[in-house]
């Protein structure tokens, strides 16, 4: 049986006793609570997270090597001759663009990825934590730019092996791949709305294309646009693409490009600035 206490009128043993609020606050409570994560600290966080899924899935790398390479050695040994007498003269000009087109066509797996984790109800988790909301979102892009770095130095080695020279030097190259990075980042931004903004990644990979492949084409990757009708060349002028791959260009060939960069870092901008706040927005209303 039972026991029970028969004076004072105290509760049966058996009976729910209260606990003070104060005292089960103490019970739960083992520590000091630990600080919430700032911005930086949860982008890097989740920019770790990109990262770690390249290390346990290295295929994903593969077009970030083995197809720029192809990129290299198609274009210039199909378009060398006819554009520029001979390949090692026509790598001269293509392999600054061609790195350029290559990691552009790289930042549409940002919004693959996304969407995958959007797919599989991952983000749905993400969303019940107390980290700053964009967090997720400005990780992968963070963490994507490993993904950049690769393909650029690939194309770089692979540029080298058939004769390029950059007549910039090692500072040269680095102020170019650093350039075109900060541009990816920002540009990437777009896939990114594309992952949110569609239903399955597919549809985001096509969507995606149809806006990096005019780009690319429609610029001074592959040719001067001098050689070009004129109503084509003003077309060429205006696309982010030319100014990135002109900029690349310059600061590889020795030279200090003004215009190009500026024009590079106020395409970036405002390709966070338009693509980032509806990113930021969509991600807010799912």
């Amino acid at each position: 049986m039972s026991p029970v206490t028969t004076g004072g009128g105290a509760p049966h043993a058996d009976e729910a006793v209260p606990v003070a609020p104060q005292t089960l606050a103490g019970l739960l409570r083992t520590g000091e609570r630990p600080a919430r994560p700032g911005p930086l600290a949860a982008s890097a966080a989740f920019g770790w997270r990109a990262m770690l899924k390249i290390k346990h899935v290295p295929e994903q790398l593969f077009d970030v090597t083995v197809l720029p390479v192809m990129l290299v050695l198609m274009f210039t040994h199909l378009f060398g001759g006819a554009l520029a007498g001979s390949p090692r003269e026509y790598i001269q000009y293509l392999l600054p663009g061609v790195m350029v087109m290559s990691v552009a066509m790289t930042t549409m797996y940002t919004g693959i990825a996304i969407n995958k984790d959007i797919e599989r109800g991952v983000f749905d988790r993400f969303r019940t934590l107390p980290i700053w909301r964009p967090a997720t979102i400005v990780g992968y892009l963070l963490g994507d730019v490993l993904r950049y770095s690769i393909a650029s130095v690939v194309m770089l080695a692979a540029g080298l092996a058939i004769g390029y020279r950059p007549d910039g030097g090692v500072a040269g190259v680095l102020a170019g791949i650093l350039l075109l990075i900060v541009f990816a980042f920002a540009f990437s931004w777009i896939g990114t709305m594309f992952g949110l903004l569609v239903r399955d990644e597919k549809t985001v990979m096509g969507a995606s294309m149809m806006v990096v492949f005019p780009l690319n084409f429609l610029s001074d990757i592959f040719v001067d646009p001098g050689t070009m009708p004129e109503w084509l060349q003003r077309l060429v002028e205006h696309n982010p693409i030319t100014r990135v791959a002109s900029a690349v260009r310059g600061l590889m060939d020795g030279g200090w490009p003004g215009t190009e960069v500026a024009w590079t870092l106020g395409w970036s901008a405002a390709l966070v600035a338009v693509f980032g706040s509806l990113t930021v927005r969509l991600y807010n209303r799912r």
